[in-house]
């Protein structure tokens, strides 16, 4: 295990391992991204605009972009941090082992791949599987702002706490941040469930039970 992971998985779990003494604002100042432009009417549009992206550095060592799959009028959408070696070969968001898991959480909530939209916080893979920076998570902030107006979703799960950070703009842990709906404003405002990435249910099967009872919320306020 790397540092970088041995850091996430804590950081992951909620418990705070910097003294109380010592404890700084994590709260993310993210630079400003581009402006979208006013003629976005689908998500080929969004796209469009995207392009080749060279905007930040991860454009450097990716070989795929990962825009976004899935239904582009989804009542649910799934966003996490960032992709994976397997999703930067194939250029599709949740295709390795998290992604597999994250397909059987969404097949027992009575739904199929198809029927939800899933995306990242950034679309290209930080080099070893790294937190992505403030700098490249604003970058990428307008583009999947503009696929969340697009898709217009009742409740997005946000997947991990880089993706839970991002949306919310606070400094929590995944504790004080799971387990109930947030409302954030942007265009509209928008009810976000936190939950824990399947990556770290592969290394914590325990918590499994724990983002269950986040999706049987998720699920009761869907009807489903």
């Amino acid at each position: 295990m790397t540092i970088n992971e041995y850091w996430s998985l804590w950081e992951e779990s909620g418990v705070e391992l910097q003294p109380a003494k010592q404890k700084k604002s994590k709260t993310r100042t993210l630079v400003k991204g581009e402006t979208a432009p006013a003629n976005l009417k689908t998500l080929e549009d969004v796209q469009k605009w995207l392009g080749a992206c060279t905007r930040c550095g991860l454009c450097k060592e990716r070989n795929e972009i990962v825009f976004g799959s899935g239904n582009p009028k989804a009542r649910l959408m799934f966003i996490g941090e960032g992709p994976g070696a397997d999703e930067d070969k194939q250029g599709l968001p949740f295709v390795g082992r998290a992604g597999q898991l994250l397909s059987k959480i969404i097949e027992a909530m009575g739904l199929k791949r198809e029927d939800v939209y899933i995306a990242n916080i950034v679309k290209c893979r930080p080099p070893s599987n790294r937190v992505p920076e403030p700098e490249e998570i604003s970058q990428c902030l307008p583009f999947l702002k503009a696929q969340i107006d697009l898709v217009s979703p009742e409740i997005i799960v946000a997947l991990g706490l880089t993706a839970a950070r991002a949306l919310t703009q606070t400094d929590h842990n995944m504790g004080n941040l799971r387990g109930q709906f947030q409302t954030i404003a942007w265009k509209k405002e928008l009810t976000l469930m936190p939950t824990y990435h399947p990556a770290y249910l592969l290394r914590n099967p325990s918590a499994k039970k724990i983002v269950w009872e986040d999706m049987k919320l998720v699920k009761d306020r869907l009807g489903l």
